[in-house]
Parts: C-alpha cells; sequence; structure tokens
C-alpha cells in the first residue's frame, strides 16, 4: 500500500515534471534536427552542384561508382542496427508499445548517417520519419543518462517523437497530434503535455535557424467558393482510392523484395542507389524527398503530360526506395504525390472551365491532405500539418472536408494504416527481448459503447502481474473496488510487470476501445 501511495503521489507531480521535462528534450531534439536538416539541405546542394555543369562520361562513372559504395555502406548500417531501416514511425510505435527495444545512441548515430546518405544520394524518401526516430532516440537517451523511470521515459520518447515531426516540418501542433492520434492512438493529458511543451520548444529552435516562413511559400491564395466544394468531394474520393492503392502497393513491393532470397539486404539499396543516379540524368525532378518538385508545382505551369508522368516515375521510385528498407520516411515522399495528383485534377479542371486557373493551387494543398489521410488514417494531423506547412488558415473547412471523405473511403475498402502494417512486418521479423520484472503504469482510456463501458472493475478480469490502482474521471481520482463502475471517458492507471505489458496493454485497448471483452489467463 505504501509503494501504491507513492506511486500515485509521483502521478500527480508528473505533470509539472513532463512538462519542464519536454522543453528539455525538445531544446536538445530540435537542435539535432535542425543540425539533420541542415545537412540533408548541403547534402542535396551539393549532388545539384556536381551536374549543373558539363561532365564527362569519366565523370558519370565515378558518380556511379561511388553511389555503389555508399549503397554497400548503407547496407552495413543496416544490417548492424535493423532498427534503423525503413521510416522510424512503427519502431518508436513499437518501443512505446513495449514490443520492440531500441538502442538510442546506436539508433541516433546510423540513422543520421544513413539518412543522410540516402536523401542527399537522391533517394525519394523523406526526413520526417527519420526526424521522428531521431526525436524519439535522442529522448530515450536523456532518459537513460539521467536515470529516469520507465514510466517517464515513455512519455519522454513520445515527446522525443513530436519533437522531430514539429522540427521536421515547423509544425508544432502537428506534431503534437501525431502522438494522440498516430502513435498513441487516444487522448492522454500526460501526452498532450509533454507533447506539447517539446513541439513547440522544438518549434522555436527550428525557426531560429530556418525563419518564420512555412515549409511551403504559396503564391496569396483565395478561399475557394462554397459552390466549388463538389469538386472537393470527388478529389476527396480520389485521393482516397490512391491511398489505398499506394498501402496496397508498399506492401507488394516489400513482399517482392522479400522474394529476392538471391539478393541479401544489405545489397538490397544498391538497386534505388543506381536507380536514383539514372534518373538524375532522365528526370531529376523526383529526386530526393521532393520539397523543391512541390515549390515548382506552385510557381510553375506543366502540362498534363508532364505531370502524369512526374507522378507515376515518382510513384514508382518512391516504391522502389523505400521497398529496400533504407533509412528514410514514406511522409514526404506521399505529400509530393498528393501535389502532383492535386495539380492534375485541378489543372483538368480549369481546363473545362470548372474553376479559375488561381485555384489550382489550393486543390494542391487539399490533395496533400486527402492523400495523407487515405495513407496514414490520421485525418486531424493531416489537415493540421497541412495548414502548418502552408501557413494560411483559409483552407481549414475543406481541409477537414477533404481528409474526412478520404479517410472514410479507405475505411469502407478496409485498407490497413500503412504504419500498422509496417509495425506488424517489423514484429515479425523481430526476436522477442528479453524483459526485466520493472514495474510499468499505462493509461487506457474507456470509450463509449465499449465492452467495459457500463460495468464493473470485477468485470476487467485482470491477469497476475497486473493492478488497477486508479480510475481518473476529470480532476477526480477513484480508488476501484469491485463494485466501482467503469464509464465512458474514465482511465485507467494500471500497474503492471514489464514482461507482460505489452500483451495486456494489447488486450486492454481491445476491451476499452471495442465491444471485445479482456481474454488474457
Amino acid at each position: 500500500m505504501n509503494s501504491i501511495s507513492t506511486l500515485l503521489t509521483q502521478l500527480r507531480q508528473l505533470k509539472l515534471k513532463l512538462a519542464l521535462e519536454g522543453m528539455i528534450v525538445g531544446l536538445i531534439s530540435g537542435l539535432v534536427v535542425v543540425f539533420y536538416r541542415l545537412i540533408l539541405e548541403k547534402a542535396e546542394q551539393a549532388r545539384q552542384l556536381l551536374f549543373s555543369s558539363q561532365h564527362s562520361i569519366l565523370h558519370t562513372i565515378s558518380w556511379f561508382i561511388l553511389l555503389i559504395l555508399v549503397a554497400l555502406f548503407v547496407g552495413k548500417l543496416m544490417i548492424k542496427d535493423p532498427m534503423i531501416c525503413g521510416s522510424g514511425i512503427p519502431q518508436v510505435e513499437g518501443v512505446l508499445a513495449n514490443k520492440l527495444k531500441m538502442n538510442p545512441l546506436s539508433v541516433l548515430i546510423r540513422k543520421f548517417i544513413g539518412g543522410t546518405l540516402c536523401i542527399g544520394a537522391g533517394l525519394s524518401v523523406g526526413r520526417e520519419g527519420p526526424s521522428i526516430q531521431l526525436g524519439a532516440a535522442t529522448a530515450q537517451y536523456l532518459s537513460q543518462l539521467t536515470n529516469r523511470s520507465k514510466v517517464e521515459e515513455k512519455y519522454l520518447i513520445s515527446s522525443g517523437a513530436s519533437a522531430g515531426l514539429a522540427a521536421a516540418f515547423n509544425a508544432p501542433l502537428a506534431g503534437v497530434l501525431f502522438s494522440l492520434e498516430e502513435v498513441h492512438k487516444h487522448f492522454s493529458p500526460l501526452v498532450l503535455i509533454s507533447a506539447m511543451s517539446a513541439s513547440l520548444t522544438a518549434d522555436f529552435v527550428s525557426k531560429n535557424f530556418f525563419g518564420l516562413k512555412p515549409v511551403f511559400n504559396f503564391n496569396t491564395l483565395e478561399a475557394i467558393p462554397l459552390d466549388h466544394y463538389w469538386l472537393i468531394i470527388i478529389l476527396g474520393i480520389i485521393t482516397g482510392l490512391c491511398g489505398v492503392f499506394y498501402n496496397k502497393t508498399i506492401k507488394r513491393t516489400l513482399e517482392r523484395y522479400d522474394k529476392l532470397t538471391w539478393l541479401k539486404k544489405q545489397y538490397r539499396p544498391i538497386i534505388p542507389f543506381i536507380l536514383a543516379g539514372l534518373l538524375l540524368f532522365i528526370l531529376p525532378q523526383v529526386l530526393g524527398g521532393g520539397h523543391s518538385l512541390v515549390e515548382s508545382l506552385i510557381h510553375g505551369s506543366f502540362t498534363i503530360k508532364m505531370l502524369l508522368l512526374l507522378l507515376i516515375v515518382k510513384f514508382i521510385f518512391s516504391m522502389i526506395s523505400f521497398g529496400s528498407g533504407v533509412p528514410g520516411g514514406i511522409f514526404f515522399p506521399l505529400l509530393v504525390l498528393g501535389a502532383l495528383t492535386g495539380s492534375i485534377f485541378g489543372t483538368v479542371a480549369a481546363s473545362l472551365g470548372l474553376i479559375n486557373e488561381t485555384l489550382i493551387q489550393n486543390f494542391i494543398i487539399l490533395a496533400m491532405a486527402g492523400y495523407f489521410t487515405a495513407i496514414v488514417r490520421a485525418p486531424i494531423t493531416g489537415s493540421i500539418l497541412i495548414t502548418e506547412m502552408t501557413g494560411s488558415l483559409t483552407h481549414l473547412l475543406s481541409l477537414s472536408l477533404i481528409s474526412l471523405i478520404a479517410y472514410t473511403v479507405a475505411e469502407c475498402l478496409k485498407s490497413e494504416p500503412v504504419y500498422d502494417y509496417l509495425l506488424g512486418r517489423q514484429l515479425q521479423g523481430t526476436k522477442t527481448f528479453e524483459t526485466s520484472e520493472d514495474k510499468l503504469m499505462i493509461e487506457i482510456p474507456v470509450f463509449t459503447n465499449s465492452y467495459i463501458d457500463g460495468r464493473f472493475v470485477r468485470d476487467l478480469s485482470l491477469p497476475d502481474g497486473c493492478l488497477l490502482i486508479v480510475i481518473k474521471r476529470g480532476s477526480h481520482e477513484i480508488i476501484p473496488r469491485g463494485n466501482t463502475e467503469l464509464l465512458a471517458g474514465d482511465y485507467l492507471v494500471i500497474l503492471l510487470k514489464e514482461s507482460i505489458a505489452s500483451s495486456v496493454q494489447e488486450e486492454l485497448k481491445l476491451c476499452c476501445n471495442t465491444q471485445k471483452g479482456l481474454t488474457i489467463k
């Protein structure tokens, strides 16, 4: 009882503590991600400068040899620490769900180097996934250095992930919402406080280096007239279908790579690296994350044929790049694909006389949000992210509408969210790690019409090694008894062994979020 009383006291003090620690995490994680962005910019500038002038055959051959050597080096990094492979977001979610373990210092060093080399070479991967993982790894390393408890460490990792996204895109609110909507998939006051303090601090750090301008510098934007909203509905359906196709293609691409049994994993990066070398001479616009391509869509004009070519090649190149397992995200490339889709839609609508040409930029913005929502299944994050990246509140209504439609289309077609699939895939190839008998505290919200809504504490039938220590109902803390009724909106604070945390947490979420009862024995 004394230990439980101590835990409850610590829980009450945790909010203020996490707010202060979140600021420290935001400062340091923000600096790490800012340095990562600066290095990436220099790497891309170096690649463009390298081929801005005339070059000989020897020059070209030397470039391809260099690309192969870099690919082999990246492959070695991937073998030494598989946690750096791919986006990094599923790995962070796995760590927070007690399903994966991460060596933060190893991830920091290898992910930083690997991500820089891949994006610098022109592979179609984004900086956001690595930035989120770098932020989370920084937070975990700080937690271990300062001997934080397991409970605090989880919140700090979430804070670091939020700070990583905020610093990568100058989007602090999106960083907070990403933690709540995608990483934890429920609202938690403790996550909110820690993530917000970290995100705001990281955004402040980022703006000191990159200025106050948004990531995408659109021209003066006009609001879409209400009588044009039927076009937004059509675009929402299109982006929803495109998102479903994107997720299915990622699965197939990864499965195709798995079937290349004659090619070891460490040699797979050679494929996209060589392809990046070829595209440098054929279609350089599709190289890298795609920031410059979106800027050219905003300030330039392309024919329909050129836009379709860019969309198809960018899509295929993104699949080949990400499928190889290189350290890099899908976040930014999928936004670019959305921008191209929106540009094509807007250009066709303008050519048919349905809209004024000045509104094409609006459809670029809307399609990015729709594409993101259909693929990631995080509509609120998508709406706020695009709002912050464009620096305009004009489109909040239309962004919310297209996000809702794209989300609905993806749900109706039963498309699995991309990060859920990638996490499941990551867990399939991961050995079960040894767990200690340390105790963890987790928070599980009770949702309306879930199995446990309106039932009693005794109906939970918690397994051995698991104890419900308090029910948080608003500002009140209720000491649970067998006949205590559980209501929607309650937060169950549960103390459990680390060795069973993963399985119990998964079952409790089903019990409190759906009509399914607890089945763990």
